[in-house]
């Protein structure tokens, strides 16, 4: 595959984020910026809290547009900023953090200036901040850092709180017709940081000297105070400081939730006044639990990525998160083995797809994400859905070792070491059925008409060839449950009955590849034990 060839097929992908790319080329038709600066893509980090699987999913996305806008122009220069709000002040104290009692005196306060309630760095912004980036370099993410308490306190955002006051009015316009009367009659797009308490103010502001940076308001005590709003001494309600900051830092792509719909167009028209213009991007959807609610922080009825990785890997998180962008997911741990299951399968048919498919592939734009592109074509000799299945015959006891030991009947050189990748499953596969799967098995007795066919069954595994393949047991199993004798009305009637008999849920693998992994000796005694539960 040449770059041109690579080039050519992604100006016409369908693929959402080459479309995405497209919208940045027509920006710059030439793929390149007017000040010759990389094209600068941005996501945002409020760090009042720790990073979440929402952190993730905005960081992916934005990444896989950056490639996707890298390979549509041969390789133009690129940034992705990830920025953090950390001069925001503290709302409310967080539920999962010690000494909240002294959270709760800095109430108000900019996150950056409050001390780390975990003692383990200067402030609480600085801690949750260093969790942001060990938590996008686990992952692999190439980005570079920016603090928006280092912005403001150093001066780099002074020019753009100058433009502020300067369009003070034109700000106020188009955002006073947004808010409720309450609202309204103390907002200001400017909120000063008291010089005695130090607390992030919600009050009406008095441009006093624009280009010099000059405000007045009235204090929490009731006084008058004039100052500067450059240097720290005040940061922009956060709409408009997210306009500033697509402004001053020359943001080309951001994309962002559903719930910020109408502050993107707020924020756009502010960005205008202020001299720029709104970046690019797409507005996503958002997770939704098991039930079809809006995840929520507070509420805690979401899948947290910790618990993801407990059960599947990045790779299929990733991959679960690719398609639909602008499309609600249920996000909840019952997706999961099917999410590691289609990531194998897509991996497995990239390399024989032409360069079109190839580019529709997600696994192809994941490969990318954080590596170089190679690894087209792997595969795992076992699926997750295979390894719930015999773990859950083993029971909530089964260990790595025993998986193992039955891995050998099915996969050649099966030694964890040889298989990484299959071995990590395992460990997942174990976790999923000690929580999930095993509480839900209950294997129920074979009804007369299934049991002649467990009994036919049977019969022809004792008389089979010891090494008879996967193959030649899933034809076999097939070919009973179209014996007319039996009584099934389909083949899923026999597959069912097999599941909820032997292996004690209503859905399951292809049960050739089964009996080749648990071993005949023991799918006998499965049927067995089946046929006793008759009685």
């Amino acid at each position: 595959m040449t770059d041109t060839a690579l080039t050519d097929a992604a100006r016409t992908s369908k693929a959402w984020p080459f479309e995405e790319a497209r919208k940045i080329l027509k920006r710059y038709p030439d793929g390149v910026r007017p000040d010759g600066q990389p094209v600068l893509f941005e996501t945002g980090y409020g760090p009042s809290g720790l990073p979440h699987i929402g952190t993730f999913q905005e960081v992916l996305r934005t990444t896989l547009v950056r490639r996707a806008f890298e390979a549509l122009t041969g390789g133009a220069p690129t940034r992705l900023v990830a920025f953090s709000d950390d001069m925001d002040g503290l709302r409310k104290v967080p539920d999962n953090v010690p000494n909240k009692e002294m959270l709760g005196r800095h109430l108000g306060m900019p996150l950056s200036r409050i001390p780390d309630p975990f003692g383990s760095n200067g402030s609480f912004a600085s801690h949750n901040n260093e969790r942001l980036r060990e938590f996008l370099d686990r992952f692999g993410f190439d980005y570079e850092f920016v603090s928006s308490a280092d912005r403001y306190n150093s001066g780099a955002f002074d020019e753009g709180l100058r433009k502020v006051l300067r369009n003070y009015q034109a700000i106020l316009d188009i955002m006073l017709p947004t808010l409720r009367a309450e609202r309204a009659a103390t907002y200001s797009p400017v909120l000063p940081i008291s010089p005695k308490s130090g607390t992030v103010l919600q009050v009406p502001v008095e441009v006093v000297d624009a280009q010099g940076g000059t405000i007045r308001f009235t204090d929490e005590d009731g006084s008058t105070v004039e100052q500067s709003a450059l240097g720290g001494r005040s940061k922009l309600q956060w709409k408009v400081d997210w306009a500033m900051r697509w402004v001053e830092l020359g943001v080309d792509y951001e994309m962002y939730g559903k719930d910020l719909t109408d502050s993107g167009v707020q924020s756009g028209k502010i960005a205008q006044v202020l001299g720029g213009r709104k970046p690019e991007g797409l507005i996503y959807e958002l997770f939704l639990d098991a039930n079809g609610e809006k995840i929520s922080k507070s509420k805690g009825n979401g899948l947290t990525i910790e618990e993801w990785l407990t059960y599947g890997s990045d790779d299929s998180l990733a991959f679960y998160i690719f398609p639909n962008p602008k499309s609600a997911k249920s996000l909840h741990a019952g997706v999961i083995p099917r999410a590691v299951d289609d990531y194998w399968q897509f991996r497995g048919n990239l390399a024989d797809q032409e360069l079109d498919k190839q580019l529709g592939n997600p696994v192809w734009h994941l490969l990318r994400t954080t590596g170089d592109g190679t690894g087209a074509g792997d595969t795992l000799p076992v699926t997750y859905a295979l390894l719930l299945n015999l773990i859950g015959v083993l029971g909530p006891q089964a260990s790595r070792e025993q998986v193992w030991s039955y891995l050998g009947n099915y996969v050649d050189d099966a030694d964890p070491a040889a298989h990484p990748e299959l071995d990590a499953l395992v460990t997942t596969a174990l976790a999923y059925n000690r929580d999930f799967v095993a509480p839900t098995l209950s294997r129920r007795a074979p009804d007369e008409h299934e049991a002649e066919a467990l009994r036919e069954l049977d019969r022809q595994l004792a008389a089979a060839d010891p090494g008879i393949s996967a193959e030649n047991l899933q034809t076999m199993v097939y070919e009973i449950g179209k014996r007319e004798e039996f009584g099934f009305a389909s083949l899923r009637d026999w597959f069912r009955a097999l599941y909820e008999t032997l292996l004690g849920s209503a859905q399951g693998p292809r049960m050739g590849s089964f009996i080749a992994l648990y071993g005949v000796p023991e799918t006998r005694a499965l049927i067995a034990e089946a046929l006793s539960r008759q009685d």
